[in-house]
């Protein structure tokens, strides 16, 4: 019979503390070999000193973005895929007009197909106040081999000493708390340390393709005193050809995980290999969590072509909730309760192969136990797909997902 005593001259305190320092022994060693992996594979520095707040839906995002944009008193560059109507686009421009008319140097770069719906007068607005408008490739003007290939990256860098990236777009759907369905489910994060040059290197890459001027005497490329305790990564996806850093890092993440593995992602659209390797890493033990967006989604047809994949994966055991308040169009991966994934980059063909992405990899507990928590709440507020039940799905359900296999690589 096994004893429950403690040893002798071990007491109960001592005991907890012994296994408190056993854990964090643990948690370093986890980051210590993920933070190895990935820089020697992507051959990207990590940086140390570092503080992360996690922002959780347009409620928070928008407040703490248009804060940061009003307290500029240098620069501010801004770049997003979306930028369209409504009120919260206006209050953006107005913003970003305001800071350039007091003299700050104020970029914007929006993609020439993402950002097409934005109104004429609110560009009239910011570049009468001196904002610097480009436009990243705009379809009239691109040859057929860059049209597919996108800049989906949203950044927003304030003063060279704070950021913001993730996946909201300046719209409407987007405002609110995702207590509706009009009311998008997003998350996104604030930057401050070190990390801070390596999202502002993601605007600086984009803008360099649309404007001669790269910097100017108003960029003062400070140094970033230790604002925290976070190790951050930032990894850039390009659109080009061939296999791209952002899925080395996925890769590496998911071959990485020893306990667990939660995914929410707004567009779910892998190819074979990705697919294999979530049921790969189910396969050995480790549990496989994926929220995805339910009822209410944009894209019909890229829900389609994931849910084509949804019998081989939870045949394999992984877990795969829908969620129903509203669409879900967060992009975060935790691994093991230690690392993180957070940024601009769908779980599909387009994010991993065609457009421009930009990615966190964040190790550190706490930041990351916060993630954790709120993929808790999404769960929630989810609906498990059964294995069984989804088996028996209709023949029409069949049809629609067979009948989008061949533009799956265009999603």
């Amino acid at each position: 019979m096994t004893s429950t005593q403690e040893p002798p001259g071990l007491t109960p305190q001592a005991s907890k503390t012994s296994g408190t320092a056993a854990a964090t022994a643990s948690a370093d060693a986890r980051v210590t070999r993920i933070r190895r992996r990935l820089e020697r594979l992507i051959g990207i520095a990590a940086t140390e000193g570092n503080a992360l707040t996690v922002l959780r839906n347009g409620d928070e995002i928008f407040a703490a973005m248009l804060a940061g944009i009003r307290r500029a008193e240098h620069t501010v560059d801004m770049m997003t895929f979306v930028y369209w109507k409504g009120d919260i686009a206006r209050r953006f421009a107005e913003a970003l007009a305001e800071r350039a008319r007091a003299g700050v140097r104020v970029r914007l770069l929006l993609d020439g197909f993402g950002s097409r719906l934005i109104e004429a007068e609110q560009l009239r607005t910011m570049e009468r106040a001196g904002v610097q408008v480009a436009w990243f490739r705009k379809p009239l003007y691109l040859s057929p081999l860059k049209q597919n290939h996108r800049c989906h990256r949203k950044v927003l860098v304030v003063d060279e000493e704070t950021a913001f990236t993730g996946g909201v777009g300046i719209a409407e759907e987007w405002c609110g708390d995702a207590r509706n369905p009009n009311e998008w489910r997003d998350t996104h994060v604030e930057v401050r340390g070190p990390a801070v040059d390596g999202v502002a290197a993601a605007f600086a890459q984009n803008w360099a393709e649309c404007h001669d001027e790269l910097f100017d005497d108003r960029d003062r490329f400070v140094t970033h005193p230790r604002q925290g305790e976070a190790i951050v990564q930032v990894v850039r996806g390009s659109a080009s050809f061939g296999w791209q850093d952002m899925q080395t890092l996925i890769r590496v993440m998911l071959e990485s995980a020893e306990e667990r593995v939660r995914l929410a992602t707004a567009y779910f659209s892998p190819d074979e290999y990705f697919v294999e390797l979530l049921c790969a890493t189910a396969r050995r033990g480790v549990e496989v969590e994926i929220v995805l967006p339910g009822p209410h989604t944009d894209k019909r047809v890229c829900q389609l072509a994931g849910q084509h994949y949804y019998e081989d994966l939870t045949a394999c055991g992984v877990k795969i909730y829908q969620y129903q308040p509203t669409m879900m169009h967060a992009k975060v991966i935790t691994v093991d309760r230690v690392a993180a994934l957070i940024g601009s980059t769908n779980f599909n063909r387009r994010s991993l192969d065609h457009d421009e992405e930009v990615m966190l990899a964040v190790l550190n507990p706490e930041f990351t136990a916060t993630l954790d928590d709120h993929f808790e709440a999404d769960i929630a507020a989810s609906t498990l797909i059964r294995a069984g039940r989804w088996k028996r799905r209709s023949a029409v359900q069949r049809v629609r997902e067979v009948a989008v296999r061949p533009i799956r690589r265009f999603l």
